[in-house]
């Protein structure tokens, strides 16, 4: 399964220069927040599967403009052909601001899903929209990552977990993707395009 990742900013590749055929190869396409409702459209109306989404911290006008064609996944676990996709959106809290978690508030979600994972055996994809803790987060406080993301990866190994929120030239020593245990860690800055192997679906 192909699997286009997008986050943070339209990819001129398919938002200035758009073409049919480059989504040919596309299953499944993961949003994680912080982008115009009307790019997630145009990629919906072409993909030959769902768009899902999360929120990012900058994603309050989706309340009265939603992303048409879209589905979003928070506070979910979205199954799309076999593959168990947890959604958790926002950033850590900076202002007051909506999307916005304070650690004790995103561990309180966490916690609220727990019948969810337990049930669903846990997850393949953790996508969210910050970072975990020393994960590929920043130092200030609105791009810390959440300690409980990274006690999810400790406790259940997604495959892999995809995220948003850190610019890719944020930091000279940025990574677009790198590993944490048993878990392919990605940050969807943009657009990343990878494939999953169905042989690890339970």
């Amino acid at each position: 399964m192909n699997i286009l990742a997008v986050s943070d900013i339209k990819s001129p590749y398919y938002w200035d220069f758009f073409e049919r055929s480059k989504m040919k190869d596309v299953d499944l396409i993961l949003s994680c927040g912080d982008l115009d409702p009307e790019y997630l459209s145009l990629l919906a109306t072409f993909s030959r599967g769902p768009v899902l989404y999360v929120h990012g911290n900058h994603d309050s006008k989706y309340k009265t403009h939603p992303p048409e064609g879209c589905i979003c996944i928070e506070n979910q676990i979205y199954i799309y052909e076999g593959l168990r996709i947890l959604g958790l959106g926002g950033s850590m809290r900076y202002h007051s601001g909506e999307h916005q978690y304070t650690e004790k508030e995103m561990r309180n979600r966490v916690r609220r899903m727990k019948l969810k994972i337990m049930w669903n055996r846990g997850f393949d994809i953790l996508l969210t929209h910050a970072p975990a803790l020393k994960l590929g987060d920043g130092d200030d406080l609105p791009h810390q990552g959440f300690q409980i993301f990274r006690s999810l990866l400790d406790t259940y190994q997604p495959q892999y977990f995809v995220h948003g929120h850190m610019h890719l030239n944020y930091e000279a020593e940025s990574k677009r993707t790198f590993n944490y245990g048993r878990t392919k860690i990605i940050n969807a800055y943009e657009k990343y395009l990878f494939e999953y192997e169905t042989g690890h679906f339970l």
